[in-house]
């Protein structure tokens, strides 16, 4: 297993829109799957979420990570782990980057599945009946990735 380079990490970050966040509710870890989008402008994670145990959970314990990994088999693999702090986003930001989150998924969707999407359900849980989500960035304080080839 090899590390790989800080802009190799962002690459993969680039290329998927889907990871496991881990976040601590009441001294326990949790990892679960999600959707979001690097913004390489902001170096940040986007996401959205409705409220419930996550939300709740990352707001009283802020400190986060990502998981996102391309596996082509148990030899040929490679990961990016990403730290950083929850961050709730309210209003015309709100609103910007969950549209930008909505814009960067159809892009990345586009460009390795082939295939043309025109809404938010069609990569992303159905939350709108759930009430009005939660977007939130991950302030990203450290990016590490590793690969192995053989």
């Amino acid at each position: 297993m090899i590390d790989i380079t800080p802009n190799e990490s962002t690459g993969i970050l680039l290329n998927n829109y889907t990871g496991h966040l881990g976040y601590i509710s009441q001294q326990n870890p949790y990892v679960i799957p999600t959707t979001y989008f690097y913004d390489k402008e902001d170096h940040s994670i986007i996401s959205y979420s409705a409220t419930g145990h996550k939300i709740d959970a990352m707001r009283k314990n802020p400190a986060v990570s990502l998981l996102v990994v391309e596996i082509k088999s148990t030899k040929n693999w490679q990961s990016v782990l990403v730290h950083g702090t929850f961050k709730e986003l309210q209003g015309s930001e709100a609103k910007l980057k969950l549209h930008k989150f909505t814009e960067g998924v159809k892009s990345v969707i586009a460009k390795n599945e082939h295939r043309k999407t025109e809404f938010i359900s069609e990569f992303s849980g159905k939350l709108y009946s759930r009430g009005i989500p939660v977007v939130y960035l991950i302030k990203i304080s450290e990016l590490t990735g590793k690969r192995k080839e053989t």
